[in-house]
C-alpha cells in the first residue's frame, strides 16, 4: 500500500503534470500563432508601422512571463486528495485554470480593467482543456 501510494505521488502524478504541461504549450503555441497570423492579416505589418509590431511582441511576452503553475497545481491537489474520478472536473478544471492565467496577468496593474481579449482567454481556455484532459488519461482516472 505504501509503495503504491508513494510511486503516484512520486512518479505518476508528476508525470502525468509533465506530459500535461507539454500539451498544453502545444496548444498554447499552434493555437496563438494561428490567432497572431490572423491579426497580422487583418492588421497588415508595414516598414512603417512599428508601433504595431511593439503591440504584437508586448502582448506575446505579456503572456509567457504570466504563466504560472498556481491554478493547475491547486486543481490536482484538490483533485487527488479528494479522490476525483471524473473527466468534467479535469477538463474544465484545466481550463478554467490557464484561463485564469490572463486574469492573474492583469491582477497588478493599476488603472486597468481585470479583463482581456477574448482571443486570449480562447486560447488560454483551449490549452486548459486540453492539458486537464492529458492529465485525466494519465492520472485522474484512477485517483
Amino acid at each position: 500500500m505504501f509503495w503504491k501510494t508513494a510511486g503516484r505521488i512520486l512518479i505518476v502524478i508528476p508525470f502525468a503534470l509533465i506530459m500535461s504541461a507539454i500539451a498544453a504549450l502545444f496548444v498554447l503555441v499552434t493555437l496563438g500563432l494561428e490567432r497572431i497570423t490572423q491579426f497580422l492579416h487583418v492588421n497588415p505589418i508595414g516598414n512603417e508601422d512599428v508601433e504595431t509590431i511593439f503591440a504584437v511582441m508586448n502582448q506575446g511576452m505579456m503572456l509567457m512571463a504570466s504563466i504560472t503553475l498556481t491554478p493547475a497545481l491547486l486543481m490536482v491537489v484538490i483533485g487527488e486528495v479528494a479522490r476525483i474520478r471524473s473527466i468534467a472536473y479535469y477538463v474544465l478544471g484545466g481550463g478554467i485554470a490557464l484561463a485564469a492565467i490572463p486574469l492573474l496577468a492583469r491582477y497588478g496593474q493599476a488603472g486597468t480593467v481585470a479583463s482581456s481579449e477574448a482571443l486570449v482567454w480562447q486560447v488560454f481556455a483551449t490549452a486548459g482543456f486540453a492539458a486537464g484532459f492529458v492529465y485525466w488519461l494519465i492520472a485522474g482516472r484512477n485517483a
